[in-house]
């Protein structure tokens, strides 16, 4: 059975929050509510899509054109997840021709995604699709004073 890929709604919200913790995050239905309202709301180089199997939310994709002071425009995947038990079936791959072809009508001539060192199963997945690794970079944050 094939997933269809679709735009994300907001009835997605809960599953998608599902979803999330899978890649080790933490987003509340609402929180991820609000960010498909902002994304519909206002016009941007942004999209999120979802791949639906037997009625059921499977995975999701979140995609963005970046703009960089040093570099060509891009499309940068910012997130790829799909359901533990159903993966190794397509659905990531069919989730990332969906953004690549988004990307390519949005102009850009790279697609970009990073992936945490730990996961060695989604690097193997990225260099079978097509995408090579460039480099290696360490991640730094900081937090807001409270």
């Amino acid at each position: 059975m094939d997933a269809a890929i679709r735009k994300i709604e907001i009835s997605d919200a809960e599953a998608a929050s599902v979803l999330v913790t899978e890649l080790g995050y933490r987003r509340s239905p609402a929180e991820i509510r609000t960010w498909i309202e902002e994304l519909r709301r206002e016009p941007r180089e942004q999209a999120a899509f979802v791949a639906v199997l037997a009625g059921e939310v499977a995975g999701w994709i979140e995609i963005s054109v970046e703009r960089r002071l040093q570099s060509p425009p891009f499309a940068f995947i910012g997130g790829l997840v799909v359901k533990d038990g159903l993966r190794s079936r397509g659905i990531g791959r069919r989730l990332c021709a969906h953004a690549e072809a988004w990307a390519w009508q949005h102009g850009v001539d790279t697609l970009r995604v990073t992936s945490r060192s730990t996961r060695a199963g989604a690097h193997c997945f990225y260099l079978r699709d097509g995408f090579r690794e460039v480099k290696t970079s360490l991640v730094f944050e900081k937090s807001r004073p409270s």
